[in-house]
């Protein structure tokens, strides 16, 4: 399972989603506590990168351990060391790369094992017949077993309805105290079962009182560019804040919103009217780079780029066109100069497309006429 654990590693620009985690390395007779991060294009690196299958080799020669020796020396990223004692450990080699296994097809957003199993399961209860129940409880029993009690996403009945669908009346489960299945018993199941039906339907059914999570646009790519003079179409180009696109702020004009921007974090008059008047937003940054920042600029930088763009756009309604057509889409801002304000390959915070984001919504309600925005 996921959960919280989430991360990411950049190959060729591309991020490649991941998680992580603990698994114990053991090198030169040394066991190592230490992270096994697994990612969606099923590499998995245990102090290097290697395959689904290189992996099941590295579990093989024991390089990643799942049994300690009593008296084994580990240590922990030289946070702490010790010595195995009556060591007792919960997972096989086997048990952990169905779970790795598992896990890629979760970061991909495909069925792992517990959702073939349901779906099996599915398939049972609309053609109760044996052959569809001997198919849900191979399903069910190629389930990681440290995953199976997950697998209803009940921590009340945990897998208990589960294993007894799927076993039948008068058979056993693959736990040996449950004893053999009762019809009273199976019959409890199905009722769940039925319930559970019921649940999923009323949710999937359901519709968000907000709306969506997530956007349906495709991402917009603002790339860098370096724009000296307006276009009659300059298409998403003129989203960028360096396009040439002359904004007035307390009665200054400036010839960009970039302008804007470094003439405003600077203190000194004469240097921010030489930032103002720069030939190039390049320009005006080499100039604000060379002067004192203004005292708490970093705190409030983001409400004045807020501002300009608002400003921006209502001065330019053909810019505000541009920006409301990217629909709901998210905005990837590439700034060579700033991980605060780019992307930049997912390596910075694109504050220039959350706040682009932000003013296109302010559009957005300012033409559905909702009052006070």
């Amino acid at each position: 399972m996921i959960g919280n654990r989430i991360t990411h590693r950049t190959a060729d620009g591309v991020r490649i989603p991941g998680t992580w985690r603990h698994a114990f390395i053991r090198n030169g007779g040394h066991y190592f506590l230490t992270d096994l991060f697994i990612y969606a294009d099923g590499l998995i690196n245990c102090w290097g990168l290697v395959t689904v299958e290189e992996f099941e080799e590295k579990l093989r020669t024991g390089w990643v351990a799942t049994s300690f020796p009593e008296g084994g020396k580990a240590s922990a990223h030289g946070l702490a060391a010790w010595k195995f004692g009556e060591p007792e450990s919960w997972i096989t080699p086997e048990l952990l790369v169905a779970e790795v296994r598992d896990t890629i097809d979760q970061l991909n957003g495909r069925p792992d094992s517990t959702g073939r199993c349901l779906a099996a399961v599915d398939v049972f209860l609309a053609e109760r017949t044996e052959e569809n129940r001997a198919e849900a409880r191979a399903a069910f029993l190629a389930i990681p077993e440290t995953q199976r009690r997950y697998a209803l996403g009940d921590m009340d009945s945990k897998d208990r309805p589960l294993r007894i669908l799927v076993a039948g009346p008068g058979s056993r489960t693959y736990l040996s105290f449950d004893g053999t299945v009762s019809q009273e018993d199976y019959d409890s199941a199905l009722g769940y079962f039925e319930e559970r039906a019921k649940w999923r339907a009323e949710k999937a059914t359901s519709v968000s009182a907000d709306g969506p999570a997530t956007s349906h646009a495709p991402a917009v790519h603002l790339a860098q560019t370096f724009p000296r003079e307006p276009t009659d179409h300059p298409g998403k180009t003129g989203l960028r804040h360096d396009y040439p696109a002359p904004i007035t702020v307390a009665d200054t004009d400036y010839p960009s919103v970039a302008h804007a921007y470094w003439a405003l974090s600077v203190n000194d008059p004469e240097t921010r009217e030489a930032i103002a008047t720069a030939q190039t937003a390049a320009a005006a940054r080499t100039l604000a780079a060379q002067a004192p920042r203004r005292e708490g600029w970093e705190h409030a930088r983001t409400a004045v780029m807020t501002a300009l763009l608002r400003a921006k756009y209502h001065q330019h309604p053909e810019l505000a066109e541009v920006l409301l057509a990217t629909d709901d889409a998210t905005v990837v801002y590439d700034d060579m100069n700033s991980a605060f304000w780019g992307d930049n390959a997912g390596r910075g915070r694109n504050w220039s497309g959350r706040l682009l984001e932000l003013v296109r919504s302010e559009l957005s309600a300012r033409n559905a006429g909702i009052a006070g925005v």
